[in-house]
């Protein structure tokens, strides 16, 4: 008999199409020599072309509309998967949204990056843009942003970067849950699951919820910022290249996916995390006989801003 879900007694807005599948990697197991390789594709959550901040907004929204809230709030970069699923989640629920776009960080001037992917999105889903110079604040644009619209009349919600915040990583406690039940209806178990850890929220909800669930299950995440220490704090808190820079581990793992699984990851995020992944089996990590889960975190979007790397 399985858990109850550790989160059913908080209020959530479903958004997300879920559960997302479970799947074998069985070619990229055979080309890497074991160990059995399983896919959570969270890339196909749905909702603004998918992706894990989904699972993060179906609680902060419902908060948000708890308090009558008629905006929603947010920052990123460019080509941030975030904000353009905030933004997604705006327009399903008829809210306004505002998103802090936060430039300069990864450096990148195509017009592919400037202008398209997730950004044609953000403007697609009716959000209104507002430019600002990183600076590695996260939330202190989003406050300040706030704060505007508070004085014209407006009722903001405070949306998370990343989506990272407690209330926000309850969605990978419900996560974690749906997963171990899923493994456990194909009658198997993981030794480990990985992921990209960015923000922090999706590992946090993670650890916490094997943590009560299946604290046996190892939980790697792979730094996709080159930032150990804040990603390491962040994750605590809540419960490489640096970013947004390719690498040749990364651009390997984006071809392996595709040419061996038929999967679209991101250069960012999942590209990264399942280079990771690759290194840590060639490095001999886990027992060939290993059984562990990749969680695909979405992001595809993001391929078309990097459209140089991959071009022939």
């Amino acid at each position: 008999m399985s858990p109850p879900d550790p989160t059913a007694a908080i209020a959530r807005i479903p958004l997300g199409h879920l559960p997302t599948p479970l799947e074998p990697m069985e070619r990229l197991s055979a080309h890497l020599g074991g160990p059995a390789l399983y896919i959570k594709r969270d890339d196909c959550t749905g909702l603004g072309l998918g992706g894990n901040k989904v699972r993060k907004l179906e609680f902060l929204l419902a908060a948000a509309e708890a308090k009558r809230a008629d905006t929603l709030v947010t920052a990123g970069v460019i080509q941030s998967n975030h904000i353009r699923q905030t933004a997604a989640a705006a327009a399903r629920r008829g809210l306004a949204c505002h998103l802090v776009l936060m430039e300069g960080r990864v450096g990148m001037a195509s017009p592919e990056y400037l202008a398209g992917g997730n950004l044609l999105l953000d403007r697609l889903f009716g959000a209104t843009l507002h430019r600002h110079p990183w600076t590695g604040d996260r939330n202190g644009a989003i406050a300040a942003l706030m704060a505007r619209l508070a004085a014209e009349g407006r009722k903001p919600a405070f949306i998370p970067y990343g989506g990272s915040s407690a209330l926000g990583a309850l969605g990978y406690v419900r996560a974690a849950h749906e997963l171990l039940a899923q493994a456990r209806a194909l009658g198997i178990g993981f030794d480990a699951i990985v992921h990209a850890s960015g923000s922090a929220g999706t590992q946090a909800g993670l650890a916490a919820g094997l943590a009560l669930l299946a604290p046996e299950v190892a939980l790697i995440g792979i730094d996709i910022d080159a930032e150990p220490g804040r990603v390491r704090a962040d994750v605590t808190r809540l419960a490489g290249a640096g970013y947004g820079q390719p690498t040749d581990a990364m651009l390997e793992a984006v071809g392996l996916a595709a040419r061996l699984e038929g999967l679209v990851l991101d250069p960012v995020y999942s590209g990264k995390g399942l280079a990771g992944l690759i290194a840590l089996v060639r490095a001999g990590r886990f027992a060939r006989d290993a059984r562990l889960c990749f969680i695909h975190t979405g992001g595809a979007p993001a391929l078309f801003a990097y459209r140089d790397l991959f071009a022939p």
